[in-house]
C-alpha cells in the first residue's frame, strides 16, 4: 500500500491514522509530511496523538495530500464524514486524498489470521489487536460507501486504482479538492 500511495502523494502530506513510528511519512515520504493517530502507538510523540479526529489541529489548506492507508474502516462510523470533512478543510485546492482498502473477504481473513499469528507466536504485528477494535469500527468498507463519503465531503474526480502486485485484492481511491 505504501508504495502505491507514494506514487499518488504530492507535496506535504497528512497521514491520518499513521500507526507505529509514523512509518509512511518517515520512510516513504522522507519526512515530507505529518502523521497523526488517535492511539499512542510506539514511536509516536504526544503532538501526533489527536483524540478528536473531527477537529484536526492544523490550519485550513495546509497540506497537498491526505492519506488514509488501510484505516478508513477503523474510523468510527458516526465520525467518518466529519473526519473526511476535516481532511478536505486541511487540503489546499487541487490537493489529493488517497484512501486504500482491501477486498472485503481479504480484509476479514487477514485481520483474523494476523490476530491468530500474534497470539500463537507472541508477536505484535496486528496494530488493531494492540489497541482493540471498537464497536463502530469495521473490518472493511464497501467501495460504494467510500465513494459516497468522499463525494459528501466535497471531493471530485474520484478514481479507483488496483494494486496489481497484490492480485487486485487491494486498491485505493484517489480524489481531488476542487479549485
Amino acid at each position: 500500500r505504501f508504495y502505491y500511495a507514494t506514487e499518488e502523494v504530492r507535496g506535504h502530506c497528512l497521514d491520518v491514522g499513521c500507526g507505529r513510528f509514523n512509518r509512511f511519512v518517515t520512510e516513504f515520504l522522507n519526512g515530507n509530511g505529518r502523521g497523526i493517530d488517535v492511539f499512542p502507538y510506539e514511536g509516536l510523540t504526544a503532538d501526533q496523538i489527536v483524540k478528536d479526529m473531527s477537529h484536526f489541529p492544523f490550519a485550513s489548506s495546509q497540506f497537498d495530500s491526505v492519506t488514509f492507508l488501510a484505516n478508513i474502516n477503523h474510523v468510527p462510523k458516526p465520525t467518518r464524514d466529519s473526519e473526511l470533512a476535516e481532511s478536505y478543510r486541511c487540503l489546499r485546492p487541487k490537493g489529493k486524498i488517497i484512501v486504500t482498502m482491501g477486498n472485503p473477504l481479504t480484509e476479514i481473513l487477514v485481520h483474523k489470521i494476523v490476530w491468530l499469528y500474534d497470539r500463537y507466536f507472541g508477536t505484535h504485528v496486528d496494530m488493531d489487536g494492540e489497541r482493540g477494535m471498537k464497536e463502530e469500527e469495521e473490518y472493511y468498507l464497501l467501495d460504494s460507501e467510500i465513494i459516497d463519503r468522499l463525494k459528501k465531503a466535497g471531493f471530485a474526480k474520484i478514481r479507483k486504482r488496483y494494486f496489481i502486485t497484490q492480485w487486485c485484492l487491494n486498491h485505493m481511491f484517489i480524489a481531488e479538492k476542487p479549485q
